[in-house]
């Protein structure tokens, strides 16, 4: 699901206030910390992942592993922080706008 502008900047308004709820250590991004973030966006929806040093592709190379792992939307980067969002089909709990 593609999130249009005024979804993206209604979901960055929500994670403004978030504190990063996965951070990546040392090893960077796993399958193992994919399964957290997994289960994470599960229950919230909408979730700050804060990763690891490295350059540019580097960073970029993990928001890509992440999104590509769990089928969530990236709604945001600045540095280091990434806001990541997933729709929970079964029980939504954040009303999106058109």
């Amino acid at each position: 699901m593609a999130l249009s502008p005024s979804q993206r900047r209604y979901l960055r308004s929500l994670a403004h206030d978030l504190n990063p709820v996965i951070l990546l250590g040392a090893k960077g991004a796993t399958d193992a910390v994919l399964k957290e973030l997994d289960l994470a966006l599960s229950h919230h929806e909408l979730v700050k992942v804060k990763l690891s040093g490295g350059d540019k592709e580097e960073r970029q190379a993990q928001i890509d592993f992440f999104t590509e792992g769990t089928g969530a939307e990236n709604v945001q980067q600045i540095g280091h922080i990434v806001v990541l969002f997933r729709r929970n089909e079964d029980e939504p709990k954040l009303a999106l706008p058109r």
